[in-house]
């Protein structure tokens, strides 16, 4: 354990003794198989943090990661219950969660949410995805933005710009400039799920209406529209500013590459702060960042959230483990711990962020407000927050196709239309 961990975590389990919290579970001798996704770099570093605050207060901790896809994930899951072995505790979100919640096999947190007041800290945005059908049946553990836009402070200052763009036509103009330096306007790594991440924020900064009826509500008219069709002329611009070694290629690489100079800008969530981090870049001397272009000039807000979903058991053990795990995630300690590892915020709205967190965690803050204010937040649908996973593969499929290929902007708009039919 770090010494900073050691810091972070000790006054939390102080804090669970004095309650009595410690005591209680302790009985019980509580326990958890986590199952989730987060298997390397920040990601597995946050989650061990959950593992050993869990210890700290006297829990037995055992995690199962699935590399890959969350449908990896879900796939396991699957299998799991299939064989009437359900995991005590999964990581999973968006509507995965209610469609879980449908089946009677997640456990009820109600009693818990309510002794602890679940309903005033978490963010609105999240509790009906945490509450579906008026159950609680996860806890939230943070709330990641998806449309950051992290620029490199070098390319900006060999560019001359003072100001980060704040329109696709802004953004068009200094990612040409950059091409004329020799930078690489558009770090960008080649997998689905990240061509899936960058489309759907040149889609928010094209429109958060079209957003919310195409990605959200799958209206037709809106996936084969004229916006959606200048929505992948935006993105044709922008392929055509990466290297061509991007095919294949994680998303830690194109991150590496922005922060170190090589390129010039890159779209991606919060979680590449983590990484930066260890990576000892620093903000204001390596990498800038700011909220994706909106060419409304309204504030935009992707958001994103990580949660514990828990499944009905029968052992006391794991019983009194999901209640330990559901009230810790939940604690104002952990939603503080693990979101300075994870890069991300709390999904608790009464944590005031100190000097713990990076400037562009405080930044996050202060936009998902004025995004909320101004009726701009929408959820993920890269990231399993919008739509089932059946049509989140399909609009994929046509997304990494279409950059991988010549593919005409109309063409893209009319294939994205009709995948979603084909899943109905």
């Amino acid at each position: 354990m770090t010494i900073l961990r050691k810091k972070l975590i000790m006054p939390a389990a102080a804090a669970m003794v004095a309650s009595g919290v410690l005591a209680s579970s302790a009985l019980a001798e509580p326990k958890t198989n986590l199952l989730h996704q987060w298997h390397s770099g920040s990601n597995a570093e946050a989650i061990n943090v959950l593992g050993e605050m869990f210890e700290a207060q006297g829990g037995s901790w055992n995690q199962t990661a699935i590399p890959g896809h969350t449908s990896n994930t879900i796939a396991r899951l699957r299998a799991d219950v299939i064989s009437g072995n359900p995991p005590s505790a999964v990581q999973l979100k968006g509507p995965e969660i209610g469609e879980w919640a449908k089946t009677g096999l997640t456990a009820d947190l109600n009693a818990l949410a309510e002794e602890e007041k679940w309903e005033d800290v978490v963010a609105p945005e999240l509790v009906s995805v945490m509450k579906p059908h008026g159950q609680w049946v996860a806890s939230p553990m943070n709330i990641h933005r998806i449309d950051w836009m992290w620029a490199s402070k070098s390319a900006m200052d060999a560019i001359g710009a003072e100001e980060l763009p704040k329109t696709w036509d802004e953004f068009n103009v200094l990612a040409e400039q950059m091409a004329e330096k020799g930078i690489i306007p558009v770090a960008h790594g080649g997998q689905d799920w990240i061509d899936g991440t960058l489309f759907e924020i040149v889609v928010q900064g094209i429109s958060s209406d079209l957003f919310r009826r195409a990605f959200i509500e799958l209206d037709l008219e809106a996936l084969n529209s004229p916006e959606m069709v200048a929505a992948f002329d935006q993105l044709r611009k922008m392929v055509g500013w990466m290297d061509p070694a991007f095919p294949g290629r994680g998303w830690e690489e194109p991150l590496n590459m922005m922060a170190k100079g090589e390129a010039g800008f890159y779209f991606h969530g919060d979680w590449a702060i983590g990484t930066m981090n260890a990576a000892g870049y620093e903000y204001g001397k390596d990498y800038l960042c700011a909220g994706a272009p909106m060419n409304s000039g309204d504030p935009g807000y992707i958001l994103n959230s990580d949660s514990v979903v828990f499944f009905k058991q029968s052992d006391p053990d794991f019983i009194e483990g999901q209640k330990m795990m559901a009230s810790l995630v939940m604690s104002p300690d952990f939603q503080k711990v693990f979101n300075v590892a994870k890069g991300s915020i709390p999904a608790r709205m009464d944590i005031e962020l100190g000097d713990e967190f990076n400037p562009c965690q405080q930044l996050n803050l202060v936009d998902l407000r004025n995004a909320a204010e101004a009726g701009t937040v929408v959820r993920s649908m890269a990231h399993n927050m919008a739509v089932p996973e059946k049509f989140r593969k399909a609009m994929f499929t046509v997304i990494s196709e279409f950059i991988t290929s010549d593919m005409s902007s109309e063409d893209a708009a009319q294939k994205m239309a009709e995948a979603v039919i084909n899943e109905y």
